[in-house]
């Protein structure tokens, strides 16, 4: 027979009474009920817990040792209870996110605030890496879900929102690109690009557009990170293509970005999860936030 919250704290609830009558009253329980549930809570511990004669109801010895034991059990088990119900209700829990850098250093601070005002016990598990990492992120369940770019066709991922991010040329005040409204790809193929390296997914827009014209781009410098990019353009090495969204299109007062004149320059965003996995009530709240935000960034872009 085991121990059972019931039983557990009919007995705590009686010694601090010292009454049988008292304790039923405030358990809301008729007294025979609680008489059985204490009868069964000696039953199952072995040993004799309160004393009852006509008048008063004392503790036994064994009474007395075993009832702080038992309250600090109740109570770590009362608040198990209740972490249990805060992550089933959304109220606490760790979103656990991979995403791309971009949206790591643009929409996602402010979303963890906007959550944060919500969910005050909300905790956050942040890998900001480039996709191929989101994706084996998410598929080893290092994190829940995933940011990514670039077309999947994983069957292991399911999809819970896609979109675009459109991309555009950052150059110096003064290049010659920054004189019209848009960039051409043959304007592109003419000039050194500082492109983000093999493998993020940013690049993998890039070169499959130029494959398709037949064009060979000049590659100048490929670093892995956009700030790095940004930088080297800064310097003079090149001109880069970077999401619209970046924040780093407008870290620097002396470059401008510019729209590029064909289609094929949108990379794909997606929102996975890895198939047949629950997400936590908490997650599902982010995810539904973050479309709220991706959403309103994409129409401002």
């Amino acid at each position: 027979m085991d121990l059972t919250f019931r039983d557990v704290r009919a007995f705590i609830a009686v010694a601090h009474a010292a009454s049988f009558t008292r304790a039923a009253t405030r358990l809301n329980v008729s007294q025979p009920a609680l008489t059985v549930q204490i009868r069964r809570l000696e039953q199952t511990v072995g040993v004799r817990l309160l004393d009852r004669n006509s008048r008063n109801v004392t503790l036994t010895p064994a009474g007395r040792e075993l009832l702080p034991v038992l309250q600090k059990s109740l109570q770590d088990m009362e608040h198990v209870l209740s972490d249990a119900r805060a992550l089933g209700e959304g109220t606490s829990g760790t979103v656990r996110l991979a995403c791309l850098p971009t949206f790591a250093a643009s929409v996602l601070p402010e979303l963890i605030q906007d959550l944060k005002q919500v969910v005050p016990r909300a905790r956050f598990y942040i890998r900001d890496v480039v996709a191929d990492r989101v994706n084996a992120l998410v598929r080893s369940e290092e994190v829940d879900i995933g940011l990514t770019g670039g077309d999947l066709s994983d069957t292991a991922f399911e999809v819970l929102h896609a979109g675009v991010d459109r991309l555009v040329v950052v150059c110096p005040k003064e290049h010659p690109l920054a004189r019209g409204r848009r960039v051409k790809l043959d304007e592109l193929a003419r000039v050194p690009l500082v492109l983000t390296a093999q493998g993020t997914s940013v690049r993998a827009v890039v070169d499959a557009a130029f494959e398709n014209c037949g064009y060979a781009p000049e590659i100048a410098c490929e670093p892995t990170y956009m700030m790095t990019a940004v930088a080297m353009v800064r310097g003079g090495l090149g001109v880069t293509i970077l999401p619209a969204t970046a924040r780093e299109v407008l870290a620097e007062p002396g470059l401008v970005a510019r729209p590029i004149g064909d289609q094929a320059f949108v990379r794909p965003i997606t929102l996975i999860k890895k198939r047949g996995r629950t997400l936590p009530p908490v997650t599902e709240k982010f995810i539904a936030a973050m479309k709220k935000k991706i959403g309103a960034t994409r129409r401002r872009s």
